[in-house]
């Protein structure tokens, strides 16, 4: 995973991680690797790796149980928000950039709608 040097590392982790969530790459219920995999699989120090599976837990996004491992929360509302929050965050973001260029709200509905259809 390359990795924006403007965010802090732990939270694209955790982003990279409900990605796989909303889109089903990691099942409700799942059992998720090890910090120590993960962080392997990353490329990051272990206390980053921590840190952002503390984040998540926090979160009620994953669960540990102790000696068992962490779990992907089974939670479908949970799930269901987080999948709200990127959609809106993806959408915020483009209309931001779209009349950071100069294009109004109509010309971007326009477009939107032409990339639709394709």
């Amino acid at each position: 995973m390359k990795f924006n040097p403007t965010l802090p590392i732990y939270l694209q982790i955790m982003d990279s991680i409900k990605k796989e969530i909303v889109t089903g790459v990691l099942v409700a219920g799942e059992r998720i690797e090890s910090v120590r995999n993960l962080a392997e699989k990353y490329s990051v120090n272990l206390n980053t790796m921590q840190r952002a599976c503390a984040e998540l837990e926090r979160e009620q996004v994953i669960h540990t149980q102790r000696g068992i491992g962490s779990f992907v929360t089974e939670n479908q509302e949970t799930i269901s928000a987080l999948k709200s929050e990127m959609s809106q965050a993806l959408v915020n973001d483009f209309v931001q950039g779209m009349q950071g260029i100069g294009y109004q709200q109509e010309e971007i509905l326009k477009l939107i709608k032409k990339a639709l259809e394709k």
